[in-house]
């Protein structure tokens, strides 16, 4: 065992860690070698979602000494940002195992520092967390979840005043202040007097802006909606947005609207998992149902399941939603004249290039941005008072409508993809025709994800292996298509594959890298930064003829990414 591990160990086995801590260190030391190792080889870190990872003992766990530490140095770092202020910070926690303890641990660090903390009642969904910053004009939030990770992960996202999550330069500012901050500072005794409870009054201001949100109001009690929570956060709060705004209350997936940190009806709570949508599925079929809704635990993402050509049902992926959302918010503003001149849409690398196309035809520009919704929220940010954001989107079923909430909301986002479902119905269409129309005036874009799951310091260094070996040797050709580009966005450098000649250009570091073909498909590649992953995201755009058949574009793109992902050897 490396004695830089054992040293960090130890330190656990006394005080200022408890003794249950302490007991589990020793056993680990005794008994769990490889556990230890994986526990203590490195401080857990901030990634694209903030800092995530397994529950346990250790630096590289999360823990209330680990997610304290991350308190204290937040807590110096606002005070010094705002010296003269009674800092104000909203927490809020999902339905995961241990979030009530964790929640109250950091809560008495933050009150012990004198803030006034604004705890929810009960769990929450992230996008409320947003939504309180904002409303209760407060300094930060924090809201403790691992969104989709399995059963054994927490987490903790710092969002700031804006109510949208860190970015640069206050990331690598609470980081250092973090990094700064000794276990033996932190003090969990806390002040009960700076707590205070929020009311059901936020959840009707939301309601109320939600109300606002809408384009077409008639039609909505002529749909049937089934909805699966899948264990989290939305199960009461989603169904009373629905019910708010004029639609009927949603059928429940009964076994998965009971919290449950263990997600025991499903491998993945993860709504891009089709396996996770089955109950969803069934129930909408027995009903006849126009809609399927699926959110995550911490209720920021949507997956949707609606009617195909032959009354059969079908997962959309998250690409195919944004396109028909942002579509639809863009065609009927212009079509109603309340489309701004200065109006944006936003979008991050990896998701499809449709949207761009479908912002084009109404004048609209598109921005885009890093992969993580804070970066969407940054450009929401950068442009107030400037320009009008309608909508966005990311490949990984993020959406948000409006400003009011600055992160991912699949709760605003259910209450447009309903009530584009009723308007299409209406109108003797289909959520599912009105894709396959866009794809019929765009071309088709094939948007799909492969990810290796790579866990622990192996998987890590062998991701970071994988990194360097395609910058060092960009693949020529992809798909049976030449590669002419490479971007990287760590350097900040554009390569002609074939010559080696290298350009710069501007945007946020991130380890990226994308591949550009001859034929304009586009591959990208990027570690997850809130999971064990390495993930590969292909975009290719077919034509779409009269005589071809969607079905048959959607084949043969599945194959051709297959054969990259061969051709690879992923």
């Amino acid at each position: 065992m490396n004695d830089t591990i054992l040293e960090k160990a130890k330190v656990w086995t006394d005080s200022p860690f408890d003794s249950i801590t302490r007991a589990a260190v020793k056993d680990l030391m005794e008994n769990h070698p490889e556990e230890l190792y994986e526990s203590f080889y490195k401080d857990i870190d901030f990634g694209t979602g903030g800092m995530r990872g397994i529950m346990g003992v250790g630096t590289n766990r999360i823990n209330k000494y680990t997610l304290g530490q991350a308190s204290e140095g937040l807590s110096r770092y606002l005070k010094s940002q705002f010296p003269d202020d009674e800092i104000r910070i909203a927490i809020a926690h999902d339905t995961r195992n241990n979030s009530e303890e964790l929640t109250e641990a950091i809560s008495a660090i933050f009150s012990g520092h004198g803030f006034r903390v604004f705890l929810f009642d009960s769990f929450a969904p992230t996008p409320m967390l947003s939504f309180a910053v904002r409303q209760l004009k407060c300094h930060a939030g924090i809201v403790l979840t691992a969104s989709h990770n399995p059963p054994e992960y927490n987490g903790y996202k710092v969002y700031w005043n804006d109510g949208a999550q860190i970015v640069p330069p206050h990331d690598k500012k609470i980081i250092e202040s973090v990094r700064n901050t000794d276990y033996g500072t932190l003090n969990f005794s806390g002040n009960p007097d700076k707590i205070t409870t929020l009311s059901d009054e936020l959840n009707e201001t939301y309601f109320n802006l939600l109300r606002g949100v809408g384009i077409h109001h008639s039609g909505k009690e002529y749909i049937k909606i089934v909805f699966t929570p899948l264990h989290g956060t939305t199960v009461h709060l989603l169904p009373a947005a629905l019910e708010a705004t004029g639609f009927n209350s949603p059928l429940l997936v009964v076994e998965q609207s009971i919290p449950d940190g263990n997600f025991s009806t499903v491998k993945s709570p993860n709504p891009e998992e089709a396996e996770a949508l089955a109950a969803a599925m069934q129930l909408a079929s027995d009903e006849d149902a126009d809609l399927v809704i699926g959110t995550d635990p911490d209720g920021d993402r949507i997956g949707i399941g609606v009617k195909g050509e032959k009354n059969d049902y079908v997962l959309l992926n998250g690409n195919q939603t944004a396109a028909v959302l942002i579509k639809y918010l863009l065609s009927e503003k212009a079509g109603n004249g309340t489309l701004p001149d200065n109006a944006f849409i936003a979008k991050t690398i990896v998701t499809t290039d449709l949207l761009s196309d479908i912002a084009g035809t109404y004048n609209v520009e598109c921005h885009e941005c890093l992969t993580g919704f804070k970066w969407i929220a940054d450009l929401i940010r950068k442009f107030e008072g400037k320009k009008v954001f309608i909508g966005g989107g990311e490949e990984s079923y993020g959406y948000l409508i409006g400003d009011f909430v600055r992160d991912k909301d699949s709760i605003v986002a259910a209450v447009i993809l309903a009530e584009i479902v009723a308007w299409a119905k209406q109108r003797g269409s289909s959520f599912y025709r009105e894709l396959m129309e866009i794809y019929a005036q765009y071309g088709y874009y094939h948007d799909q994800l492969h990810s290796l799951t790579l866990k622990g310091s192996e998987g890590a260094e062998r991701i970071n292996t994988m990194m360097q070996a395609f910058r060092q040797s960009p693949p020529t050709s992809l798909m049976g298509e030449k590669v002419l580009q490479m971007k990287d966005f760590k350097s900040l450098e554009e390569t002609d594959v074939a010559t080696g000649k290298k350009k710069s250009f501007t945007f946020e570091s991130s380890n990226v890298l994308q591949f550009f073909t001859e034929n304009g498909s586009r591959i990208t590649v990027r570690p997850s930064g809130t999971e064990p992953k390495i993930k590969f995201y292909f975009s290719l755009k077919q034509a779409v003829h009269n005589g071809i058949a969607i079905a048959d574009l959607m084949a043969q793109g599945r194959e051709k990414v297959a054969e990259c992902i061969r051709e690879l050897n992923l």
